[in-house]
Protein backbone atom coordinates (compact mmCIF):
# COMPACT_ATOMS: atom_id res chain seq x y z
CA UNK A 1 0.00 0.00 0.00
CA UNK A 2 1.12 3.92 -0.74
CA UNK A 3 -0.36 6.58 0.31
CA UNK A 4 -1.68 9.59 -1.65
CA UNK A 5 -3.41 12.48 0.06
CA UNK A 6 -3.64 10.42 3.04
CA UNK A 7 -5.92 7.67 1.05
CA UNK A 8 -4.19 4.49 1.39
CA UNK A 9 -4.36 2.84 -2.23
CA UNK A 10 -2.76 -0.62 -3.53
CA UNK A 11 0.39 0.13 -5.13
CA UNK A 12 0.33 -3.03 -7.07
CA UNK A 13 -2.87 -2.43 -8.82
CA UNK A 14 -1.41 1.29 -9.32
CA UNK A 15 1.07 -0.03 -10.70
CA UNK A 16 -1.25 -2.71 -13.04
CA UNK A 17 -3.01 0.98 -14.01
CA UNK A 18 -0.07 2.54 -14.99
CA UNK A 19 1.22 -0.06 -16.90
CA UNK A 20 -2.18 -1.08 -19.14
CA UNK A 21 -1.89 2.77 -19.89
CA UNK A 22 1.54 2.88 -21.40
CA UNK A 23 0.41 -0.30 -23.03
CA UNK A 24 -2.81 1.02 -24.24
CA UNK A 25 -0.81 4.20 -25.85
CA UNK A 26 1.23 2.22 -28.10
CA UNK A 27 -1.45 0.07 -28.97
CA UNK A 28 -3.50 3.82 -30.08
CA UNK A 29 -0.32 5.13 -31.27
CA UNK A 30 0.67 2.29 -33.77
CA UNK A 31 -2.12 1.29 -34.41
CA UNK A 32 -2.98 4.42 -35.84
CA UNK A 33 -0.14 4.62 -37.98
CA UNK A 34 -1.39 1.43 -38.96
CA UNK A 35 -4.95 3.28 -40.07
CA UNK A 36 -2.51 6.06 -42.01
CA UNK A 37 -0.44 3.59 -43.40
CA UNK A 38 2.65 5.64 -42.45
CA UNK A 39 6.03 4.09 -41.07
CA UNK A 40 6.13 5.19 -37.23
CA UNK A 41 9.43 4.92 -37.01
CA UNK A 42 10.09 7.31 -39.73
CA UNK A 43 8.15 10.03 -38.85
CA UNK A 44 7.33 11.04 -35.14
CA UNK A 45 3.64 12.73 -34.86
CA UNK A 46 3.45 14.51 -31.74
CA UNK A 47 -0.16 15.06 -31.88
CA UNK A 48 -1.09 11.56 -32.53
CA UNK A 49 1.04 11.01 -29.37
CA UNK A 50 -1.17 13.26 -27.51
CA UNK A 51 -4.24 12.12 -28.59
CA UNK A 52 -3.18 8.41 -27.79
CA UNK A 53 -2.60 8.99 -23.92
CA UNK A 54 -5.56 11.06 -23.43
CA UNK A 55 -7.55 8.61 -25.15
CA UNK A 56 -5.77 5.49 -22.74
CA UNK A 57 -6.35 7.70 -19.94
CA UNK A 58 -9.64 8.16 -20.60
CA UNK A 59 -9.66 4.08 -20.83
CA UNK A 60 -7.81 3.85 -18.05
CA UNK A 61 -10.51 5.83 -15.71
CA UNK A 62 -13.13 3.70 -17.33
CA UNK A 63 -11.87 0.55 -16.58
CA UNK A 64 -11.25 1.71 -12.76
CA UNK A 65 -14.88 2.85 -12.71
CA UNK A 66 -16.35 -0.32 -13.17
CA UNK A 67 -14.20 -2.19 -10.70
CA UNK A 68 -11.39 -3.47 -12.66
CA UNK A 69 -8.51 -3.05 -10.56
CA UNK A 70 -9.98 -4.98 -7.71
CA UNK A 71 -8.67 -8.43 -7.23
CA UNK A 72 -11.85 -9.63 -6.56
CA UNK A 73 -13.24 -9.15 -10.10
CA UNK A 74 -10.94 -10.70 -11.64
CA UNK A 75 -11.69 -14.20 -9.35
CA UNK A 76 -14.94 -14.39 -11.16
CA UNK A 77 -14.66 -14.67 -14.60
CA UNK A 78 -17.88 -13.80 -15.92
CA UNK A 79 -17.98 -10.77 -13.32
CA UNK A 80 -14.41 -10.07 -15.28
CA UNK A 81 -15.45 -9.65 -18.83
CA UNK A 82 -18.70 -8.27 -18.04
CA UNK A 83 -17.31 -5.30 -16.58
CA UNK A 84 -14.38 -5.24 -19.06
CA UNK A 85 -16.79 -5.41 -21.80
CA UNK A 86 -18.64 -1.96 -19.73
CA UNK A 87 -14.96 -0.67 -19.81
CA UNK A 88 -14.43 -0.29 -22.97
CA UNK A 89 -18.04 0.14 -23.86
CA UNK A 90 -18.16 3.68 -22.11
CA UNK A 91 -15.21 5.25 -23.90
CA UNK A 92 -16.39 4.03 -27.64
CA UNK A 93 -19.75 5.51 -26.93
CA UNK A 94 -18.00 8.89 -26.15
CA UNK A 95 -15.43 8.51 -29.21
CA UNK A 96 -17.84 7.74 -31.14
CA UNK A 97 -19.93 10.65 -30.32
CA UNK A 98 -16.32 12.85 -30.98
CA UNK A 99 -16.30 11.23 -34.45
CA UNK A 100 -19.77 12.25 -35.29
CA UNK A 101 -18.66 16.16 -34.13
CA UNK A 102 -15.72 16.10 -35.83
CA UNK A 103 -16.22 13.74 -38.71
CA UNK A 104 -13.10 15.16 -41.05
CA UNK A 105 -10.73 15.02 -37.56
CA UNK A 106 -8.33 12.11 -38.31
CA UNK A 107 -6.57 11.67 -35.55
CA UNK A 108 -10.09 10.57 -33.78
CA UNK A 109 -10.96 8.59 -36.67
CA UNK A 110 -7.42 6.68 -37.31
CA UNK A 111 -7.05 6.07 -33.25
CA UNK A 112 -10.70 4.65 -32.99
CA UNK A 113 -10.00 2.03 -35.96
CA UNK A 114 -6.57 1.13 -35.75
CA UNK A 115 -6.30 0.69 -31.75
CA UNK A 116 -9.53 -0.59 -30.37
CA UNK A 117 -9.46 -3.54 -31.78
CA UNK A 118 -6.90 -4.78 -29.96
CA UNK A 119 -7.83 -3.33 -26.78
CA UNK A 120 -10.27 -5.63 -25.41
CA UNK A 121 -7.31 -8.77 -26.00
CA UNK A 122 -4.89 -6.48 -24.62
CA UNK A 123 -6.30 -5.89 -21.16
CA UNK A 124 -7.62 -9.58 -20.64
CA UNK A 125 -4.08 -10.61 -21.52
CA UNK A 126 -2.55 -8.18 -19.01
CA UNK A 127 -4.82 -8.57 -16.46
CA UNK A 128 -4.07 -12.50 -16.24
CA UNK A 129 -1.17 -12.09 -15.85
CA UNK A 130 -0.60 -9.77 -13.56
CA UNK A 131 -2.62 -11.55 -10.95
CA UNK A 132 -0.84 -15.03 -12.02
CA UNK A 133 2.20 -12.93 -10.71
CA UNK A 134 0.91 -11.18 -7.85
CA UNK A 135 -0.60 -14.32 -6.12
CA UNK A 136 3.21 -15.52 -5.59
CA UNK A 137 4.22 -14.98 -1.94
CA UNK A 138 7.66 -13.15 -3.22
CA UNK A 139 6.02 -10.40 -4.59
CA UNK A 140 4.18 -9.92 -0.81
CA UNK A 141 5.29 -8.08 1.84
CA UNK A 142 7.07 -10.31 4.97
CA UNK A 143 5.36 -9.58 7.93
CA UNK A 144 5.48 -11.35 11.79
CA UNK A 145 2.90 -10.59 14.00
CA UNK A 146 3.77 -10.31 17.73
CA UNK A 147 0.45 -12.09 19.53
CA UNK A 148 -1.48 -15.32 19.62
CA UNK A 149 -4.57 -14.36 21.00
CA UNK A 150 -7.66 -12.74 19.93
CA UNK A 151 -6.86 -9.80 18.41
CA UNK A 152 -3.64 -11.71 16.35
CA UNK A 153 -6.94 -14.66 15.42
CA UNK A 154 -9.35 -11.68 14.34
CA UNK A 155 -5.94 -10.30 11.98
CA UNK A 156 -5.66 -14.22 10.71
CA UNK A 157 -9.13 -14.50 10.20
CA UNK A 158 -9.54 -10.69 7.91
CA UNK A 159 -6.38 -11.93 5.73
CA UNK A 160 -7.64 -15.01 4.67
CA UNK A 161 -10.79 -13.41 3.40
CA UNK A 162 -9.40 -10.66 1.83
CA UNK A 163 -8.68 -11.51 -1.81
CA UNK A 164 -6.91 -8.39 -2.00
CA UNK A 165 -4.47 -8.89 0.75
CA UNK A 166 -0.67 -7.55 -0.14
CA UNK A 167 0.59 -9.13 2.76
CA UNK A 168 2.11 -12.52 3.59
CA UNK A 169 2.27 -13.52 7.46
CA UNK A 170 5.11 -15.21 7.79
CA UNK A 171 4.87 -16.09 11.55
CA UNK A 172 2.80 -15.45 15.07
CA UNK A 173 5.47 -14.79 17.54
CA UNK A 174 4.81 -15.19 21.57
CA UNK A 175 6.60 -14.70 24.85
CA UNK A 176 7.04 -17.71 27.36
CA UNK A 177 4.91 -20.47 27.52
CA UNK A 178 1.76 -19.40 25.75
CA UNK A 179 -0.27 -21.84 23.68
CA UNK A 180 -0.77 -21.21 19.99
CA UNK A 181 -3.08 -22.79 17.47
CA UNK A 182 -1.22 -21.48 14.93
CA UNK A 183 0.86 -23.45 12.51
CA UNK A 184 3.25 -21.27 11.94
CA UNK A 185 4.36 -19.84 15.90
CA UNK A 186 7.48 -18.93 16.85
CA UNK A 187 8.22 -18.92 20.70
CA UNK A 188 10.15 -16.00 21.94
CA UNK A 189 12.24 -16.86 25.25
CA UNK A 190 15.82 -15.35 24.89
CA UNK A 191 17.37 -12.07 24.00
CA UNK A 192 17.79 -11.70 20.30
CA UNK A 193 15.55 -14.95 19.52
CA UNK A 194 13.21 -11.83 17.90
CA UNK A 195 16.03 -10.30 15.96
CA UNK A 196 17.42 -14.30 14.60
CA UNK A 197 13.51 -14.65 13.79
CA UNK A 198 13.28 -11.83 11.32
CA UNK A 199 16.71 -12.36 10.13
CA UNK A 200 15.93 -16.22 9.00
CA UNK A 201 11.85 -15.18 7.78
CA UNK A 202 13.11 -12.48 5.83
CA UNK A 203 10.71 -10.04 8.18
CA UNK A 204 9.58 -6.46 6.10
CA UNK A 205 7.12 -5.65 9.15
CA UNK A 206 6.47 -6.11 12.51
CA UNK A 207 2.31 -6.00 13.65
CA UNK A 208 2.19 -5.21 17.15
CA UNK A 209 -1.56 -7.84 18.47
CA UNK A 210 -1.34 -8.13 22.36
CA UNK A 211 -4.27 -8.20 23.83
CA UNK A 212 -2.94 -7.74 27.56
CA UNK A 213 -1.13 -4.24 26.69
CA UNK A 214 0.67 -4.51 29.46
CA UNK A 215 3.07 -7.68 27.59
CA UNK A 216 6.90 -7.03 27.99
CA UNK A 217 8.18 -6.17 24.82
CA UNK A 218 11.85 -6.69 24.40
CA UNK A 219 12.12 -3.02 23.64
CA UNK A 220 15.91 -2.79 22.81
CA UNK A 221 15.58 -5.45 19.73
CA UNK A 222 12.49 -3.89 18.73
CA UNK A 223 14.47 -0.09 18.42
CA UNK A 224 17.20 -2.38 16.51
CA UNK A 225 15.25 -3.55 14.14
CA UNK A 226 13.32 -0.51 13.69
CA UNK A 227 16.80 1.00 13.02
CA UNK A 228 17.90 -1.38 10.78
CA UNK A 229 14.89 -0.75 7.78
CA UNK A 230 12.46 -3.30 9.63
CA UNK A 231 8.69 -1.05 9.95
CA UNK A 232 7.00 -1.62 13.08
CA UNK A 233 3.21 -0.50 13.56
CA UNK A 234 0.10 -1.19 15.67
CA UNK A 235 -2.69 -3.15 14.78
CA UNK A 236 -4.89 0.17 14.39
CA UNK A 237 -2.29 1.34 11.39
CA UNK A 238 -2.70 -2.00 9.68
CA UNK A 239 -6.18 -2.15 9.44
CA UNK A 240 -6.39 1.53 8.16
CA UNK A 241 -3.73 1.15 5.46
CA UNK A 242 -5.26 -2.85 4.34
CA UNK A 243 -8.60 -2.62 5.03
CA UNK A 244 -8.62 1.16 5.05
CA UNK A 245 -11.06 1.29 7.99
CA UNK A 246 -10.49 2.77 11.91
CA UNK A 247 -10.98 -0.73 14.00
CA UNK A 248 -13.54 0.16 16.42
CA UNK A 249 -12.75 -1.79 18.98
CA UNK A 250 -9.31 -0.48 19.45
CA UNK A 251 -10.36 3.06 19.52
CA UNK A 252 -9.24 5.55 22.59
CA UNK A 253 -9.26 9.15 22.98
CA UNK A 254 -5.68 9.24 23.09
CA UNK A 255 -5.48 7.78 19.47
CA UNK A 256 -8.05 10.59 17.99
CA UNK A 257 -5.13 13.50 19.57
CA UNK A 258 -2.09 11.44 18.68
CA UNK A 259 -3.29 10.36 15.07
CA UNK A 260 -2.71 12.21 11.80
CA UNK A 261 -5.83 13.54 9.95
CA UNK A 262 -8.97 15.01 11.16
CA UNK A 263 -7.50 18.62 9.44
CA UNK A 264 -9.65 21.02 9.38
CA UNK A 265 -8.63 24.43 6.62
CA UNK A 266 -10.29 26.98 4.61
CA UNK A 267 -8.46 25.40 1.34
CA UNK A 268 -10.22 21.51 2.25
CA UNK A 269 -13.91 23.50 2.75
CA UNK A 270 -13.27 25.49 -0.49
CA UNK A 271 -11.97 22.47 -2.65
CA UNK A 272 -14.74 20.46 -1.71
CA UNK A 273 -17.37 23.03 -1.60
CA UNK A 274 -16.41 23.61 -5.27
CA UNK A 275 -15.96 19.91 -5.81
CA UNK A 276 -19.69 19.66 -4.76
CA UNK A 277 -21.06 22.45 -6.59
CA UNK A 278 -19.43 21.66 -10.31
CA UNK A 279 -20.69 17.53 -9.85
CA UNK A 280 -23.75 18.42 -8.72
CA UNK A 281 -24.64 20.89 -11.83
CA UNK A 282 -23.14 18.41 -14.13
CA UNK A 283 -24.62 15.56 -13.16
CA UNK A 284 -27.83 17.62 -13.25
CA UNK A 285 -27.85 18.43 -16.74
CA UNK A 286 -26.89 15.20 -17.89
CA UNK A 287 -29.93 13.35 -16.33
CA UNK A 288 -32.28 15.99 -16.58
CA UNK A 289 -34.48 13.35 -18.69
CA UNK A 290 -33.85 10.47 -16.50
CA UNK A 291 -35.70 12.67 -13.85
CA UNK A 292 -38.22 13.81 -15.64
CA UNK A 293 -39.12 9.88 -16.83
CA UNK A 294 -38.75 8.73 -13.21
CA UNK A 295 -41.41 11.64 -12.26
CA UNK A 296 -43.81 10.17 -14.82
CA UNK A 297 -43.52 6.79 -14.24
CA UNK A 298 -44.25 7.73 -10.84
CA UNK A 299 -47.32 9.02 -11.63
CA UNK A 300 -48.11 6.62 -13.82
CA UNK A 301 -47.91 4.05 -11.10
CA UNK A 302 -49.19 5.39 -8.00
CA UNK A 303 -52.18 8.26 -9.43
CA UNK A 304 -51.31 11.65 -10.81
CA UNK A 305 -52.47 12.99 -7.22
CA UNK A 306 -49.79 10.73 -5.72
CA UNK A 307 -46.65 12.84 -4.64
CA UNK A 308 -43.36 11.96 -6.12
CA UNK A 309 -40.93 13.38 -4.08
CA UNK A 310 -40.32 11.73 -0.12
CA UNK A 311 -38.85 14.03 2.36
CA UNK A 312 -37.58 13.08 5.46
CA UNK A 313 -35.62 14.89 8.41
CA UNK A 314 -31.84 13.87 8.39
CA UNK A 315 -28.77 14.49 10.99
CA UNK A 316 -26.50 16.58 9.20
CA UNK A 317 -22.75 18.05 10.32
CA UNK A 318 -22.55 19.44 13.73
CA UNK A 319 -25.79 17.38 14.10
CA UNK A 320 -27.83 19.77 12.24
CA UNK A 321 -31.42 18.83 10.79
CA UNK A 322 -32.05 19.00 7.42
CA UNK A 323 -34.78 18.08 4.74
CA UNK A 324 -33.53 15.30 2.34
CA UNK A 325 -34.98 14.52 -0.82
CA UNK A 326 -35.49 11.04 -2.69
CA UNK A 327 -38.15 10.19 -5.42
CA UNK A 328 -40.37 8.23 -4.09
CA UNK A 329 -39.78 4.60 -3.71
CA UNK A 330 -42.13 3.13 -1.11
CA UNK A 331 -46.06 3.54 -0.95
CA UNK A 332 -47.34 6.72 0.67
CA UNK A 333 -48.39 4.39 3.54
CA UNK A 334 -44.85 2.88 4.43
CA UNK A 335 -43.95 3.98 7.80
CA UNK A 336 -47.67 4.46 9.00
CA UNK A 337 -46.00 2.40 12.00
CA UNK A 338 -43.12 4.79 12.52
CA UNK A 339 -40.09 5.24 11.60
CA UNK A 340 -38.06 1.04 10.53
CA UNK A 341 -35.10 0.11 8.56
CA UNK A 342 -35.40 -1.25 4.95
CA UNK A 343 -35.29 -4.41 4.46
CA UNK A 344 -33.86 -6.60 1.65
CA UNK A 345 -37.03 -7.70 -0.90
CA UNK A 346 -38.85 -4.89 1.16
CA UNK A 347 -42.58 -5.59 0.36
CA UNK A 348 -43.29 -1.62 0.87
CA UNK A 349 -41.32 -0.84 -2.17
CA UNK A 350 -43.22 -0.15 -5.27
CA UNK A 351 -42.92 -1.59 -8.92
CA UNK A 352 -41.11 1.47 -10.27
CA UNK A 353 -39.58 2.20 -6.66
CA UNK A 354 -37.04 -0.96 -6.99
CA UNK A 355 -36.05 0.08 -10.43
CA UNK A 356 -34.90 3.58 -9.40
CA UNK A 357 -33.58 2.49 -6.32
CA UNK A 358 -31.46 -0.46 -8.33
CA UNK A 359 -29.51 2.30 -9.92
CA UNK A 360 -29.66 4.95 -8.00
CA UNK A 361 -32.51 7.24 -9.74
CA UNK A 362 -34.03 8.22 -6.21
CA UNK A 363 -30.82 9.54 -4.92
CA UNK A 364 -30.94 12.41 -8.20
CA UNK A 365 -33.05 14.90 -6.06
CA UNK A 366 -30.74 14.91 -3.39
CA UNK A 367 -28.33 17.23 -6.00
CA UNK A 368 -30.56 19.97 -4.89
CA UNK A 369 -29.67 19.51 -0.98
CA UNK A 370 -26.03 19.30 -2.07
CA UNK A 371 -26.33 22.65 -4.31
CA UNK A 372 -28.19 23.95 -0.86
CA UNK A 373 -24.95 22.98 1.18
CA UNK A 374 -27.06 20.71 3.59
CA UNK A 375 -24.97 17.39 2.00
CA UNK A 376 -21.64 17.19 0.21
CA UNK A 377 -21.68 14.27 -2.99
CA UNK A 378 -19.63 12.74 -0.43
CA UNK A 379 -19.60 11.44 3.07
CA UNK A 380 -20.75 9.36 5.37
CA UNK A 381 -24.64 8.36 4.77
CA UNK A 382 -27.06 10.84 6.43
CA UNK A 383 -29.27 9.01 8.84
CA UNK A 384 -32.19 10.10 10.91
CA UNK A 385 -32.62 11.63 13.97
CA UNK A 386 -34.69 8.31 15.83
CA UNK A 387 -31.85 6.17 15.01
CA UNK A 388 -29.08 8.92 15.53
CA UNK A 389 -30.43 9.18 19.16
CA UNK A 390 -30.08 5.84 19.92
CA UNK A 391 -27.05 4.76 18.06
CA UNK A 392 -24.88 7.75 20.19
CA UNK A 393 -25.64 5.80 23.34
CA UNK A 394 -24.48 1.98 22.16
CA UNK A 395 -22.00 3.11 19.47
CA UNK A 396 -18.57 4.15 20.83
CA UNK A 397 -17.86 7.43 18.76
CA UNK A 398 -20.64 7.12 16.58
CA UNK A 399 -20.90 11.13 16.90
CA UNK A 400 -17.87 11.51 15.33
CA UNK A 401 -18.95 11.13 12.13
CA UNK A 402 -21.18 14.04 12.24
CA UNK A 403 -17.88 16.18 11.74
CA UNK A 404 -18.20 16.31 8.00
CA UNK A 405 -21.59 16.56 6.06
CA UNK A 406 -23.43 13.93 4.93
CA UNK A 407 -23.21 12.89 1.31
CA UNK A 408 -24.85 11.43 -1.30
CA UNK A 409 -22.53 8.88 -1.71
CA UNK A 410 -19.33 7.71 0.10
CA UNK A 411 -16.56 5.78 1.28
CA UNK A 412 -18.61 3.27 4.06
CA UNK A 413 -21.69 2.84 1.35
CA UNK A 414 -18.82 1.54 -1.59
CA UNK A 415 -17.32 -0.57 0.93
CA UNK A 416 -19.90 -2.47 2.92
CA UNK A 417 -23.38 -3.72 2.45
CA UNK A 418 -27.03 -1.28 3.11
CA UNK A 419 -26.69 -1.84 7.04
CA UNK A 420 -30.23 -2.54 8.95
CA UNK A 421 -28.57 -3.32 12.45
CA UNK A 422 -26.76 -2.17 15.38
CA UNK A 423 -23.81 -5.07 14.06
CA UNK A 424 -23.89 -2.96 10.23
CA UNK A 425 -23.62 0.59 11.42
CA UNK A 426 -20.52 -0.26 13.88
CA UNK A 427 -18.69 -1.94 10.72
CA UNK A 428 -20.03 1.02 8.52
CA UNK A 429 -18.83 3.31 11.17
CA UNK A 430 -15.08 2.09 10.91
CA UNK A 431 -15.19 3.52 7.13
CA UNK A 432 -17.20 6.57 8.06
CA UNK A 433 -14.21 6.99 10.54
CA UNK A 434 -11.78 6.51 7.87
CA UNK A 435 -13.33 8.79 5.51
CA UNK A 436 -13.72 11.71 8.14
CA UNK A 437 -10.04 10.70 9.17
CA UNK A 438 -8.39 11.32 5.59
CA UNK A 439 -10.89 12.95 3.80
CA UNK A 440 -9.29 14.99 0.60
CA UNK A 441 -10.31 15.68 -2.81
CA UNK A 442 -8.34 13.21 -4.31
CA UNK A 443 -10.81 10.25 -2.13
CA UNK A 444 -13.69 12.27 -3.22
CA UNK A 445 -13.06 11.84 -7.34
CA UNK A 446 -12.17 8.07 -6.34
CA UNK A 447 -15.35 7.74 -4.43
CA UNK A 448 -17.39 9.30 -7.24
CA UNK A 449 -15.52 7.39 -9.85
CA UNK A 450 -15.97 4.08 -8.10
CA UNK A 451 -19.87 4.68 -7.87
CA UNK A 452 -20.41 4.12 -11.21
CA UNK A 453 -19.67 0.34 -10.82
CA UNK A 454 -22.13 0.99 -8.04
CA UNK A 455 -25.23 2.46 -10.20
CA UNK A 456 -24.22 -0.03 -13.53
CA UNK A 457 -24.66 -3.54 -11.46
CA UNK A 458 -27.29 -2.19 -9.11
CA UNK A 459 -25.50 -3.47 -6.12
CA UNK A 460 -25.66 -3.00 -2.36
CA UNK A 461 -29.68 -2.22 -2.67
CA UNK A 462 -32.38 -2.76 -0.75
Amino acid sequence: MIRVFNHYISSAHLYLQVMEWMILVLVFYYGSYFFIQADPFVAFNETLLTAACAIAILFSLSFSSVGMYRRMTFTKKHRFHIRLLFGYLLPLFLLYACNCLWPQNVVLQSISIGGLAFVYFVIWAVHAQFYRIGDMEKFKRRILVIGCDNLAKQLHSTNASYVDSSVAVVGYAHFGNKTSTFKNTITLTNNGDLTKACKDLRVQEIVLAMDDKRSALPLDELVELKLSGISIIDLLTYYEREERLIYLDLLSPSWFMFSDGFRVSWFRWASKRLFDIVASVTILVATWWIMLLAILAILIESGWDAPVLYRQVRVGQNNRLFNMIKFRSMRVDAEKNGAQWAMENDDRTTVVGRFIRKYRIDELPQLFVVLKGDMSFVGPRPERPEFVEGFVQTVPYYKERHRVKPGITGWAQLCYAYGANEFDTRRKLEYDLYYTKNYSLFLDMSILLNTIEVILFGEGVR
